[in-house]
């Protein structure tokens, strides 16, 4: 009778206040996973990240520096292509190092011969835009030189270019113990002026620009009649220098550019160091045993 009573009351309870059926852990599984999925599919996809990187045998610190960048590239998200050239050598350190890193990369090397180091790093640049122009690779292309220090906001940043993009940059130097600002003056991220300490007003028509001080869609490389290039022959048999292709053609015309980052192009998201290059000493170990 006892029974009777407690199932009449449970029977009342639930036709009064159905109680749904908890889904199984797998369905609520399946369901979270659909969720993220539409929420990725509505975010933008990122643009390709193209980073140059020119080495300097000379350097007593390259692979010390070279395994730091890596470790800094390696925590930018995907898409990104680190293309780092090097001359001809019979050592494969760099050819390693690269291996190591879990990073795309492409390990381009020359063989001309250089006296002046600004010189050979320039054809250096040149030899990675016509290896990008060749195989018409799309995306937003940074200098990225082996002492540069980053924020690592500053690549989402860089993906937001749609022409040329520029931005300040800070400029260490050890022998002097200072700290000198490079690059723009903006409003927002219109470029309304520049740091000019060592242009001279007289004879200068185009501000100063340093290399890792600005970025640029990587078509102006393949797309001649956009750009203004006479014609589609690569870059490589004109025998033009691209480095100063892209410069003149950013520099053409100021409205093109747009500061790094859009909302306050002053903040400071890369720091260059001057180093004074010399031979660490012999009893002296360098970071030579570091791994990425």
């Amino acid at each position: 009778m006892l029974h009777q009573q407690a199932s009449n009351v449970n029977s009342g309870l639930i036709s009064e206040a159905p109680v749904p059926t908890p889904s199984s852990s797998k369905e609520s599984e399946h369901a979270k996973f659909l969720e993220k999925e539409e929420t990725e599919s509505k975010l933008p996809a990122r643009r390709l990240a193209i980073i140059v990187t020119p080495t300097s045998p000379k350097d007593p610190y390259q692979e010390f520096f070279l395994r730091r960048l890596a470790n800094t590239i390696r925590l930018v998200p995907p898409p990104l292509l680190w293309i780092v050239v090097e001359r001809e050598s019979e050592s494969d350190e760099a050819s390693e190092i690269l291996r190591k890193t879990g990073i795309m990369y492409r390990h381009l090397v020359f063989n001309e011969n250089f006296t002046d180091p600004e010189a050979e790093l320039d054809h250096q640049r040149n030899v990675a835009l016509w290896h990008i122009e060749e195989h018409r690779l799309s995306g937003i292309v940074h200098f990225a030189e082996l002492s540069n220090v980053y924020d690592l906001g500053f690549f989402d940043e860089i993906r937001q270019i749609e022409v040329f993009g520029t931005w300040p940059t800070a400029l260490l130097s050890a022998s002097n113990k200072s700290v000198r600002i490079e690059g723009p003056v903006c409003d927002s991220s219109q470029v309304i002026g520049w740091h000019l300490e060592k242009m001279n007003n007289e004879s200068d028509t185009r501000p100063p620009i340093h290399i890792s001080s600005f970025g640029f869609n990587s078509s102006i490389l393949w797309d001649p009649e956009r750009w203004g290039r006479p014609s589609s022959v690569p870059v490589q048999q004109n025998s033009q220098n691209s480095i100063e292709f892209v410069k003149q053609v950013a520099l053409e015309d100021e409205t093109k550019l747009k500061g790094i980052p859009p909302e306050d192009c002053s903040k400071i998201m890369l720091w260059r160091f001057d180093l004074p290059v010399s031979k660490p000493p012999s009893d002296q170990k360098t970071p030579d045993d570091r791994h990425v």
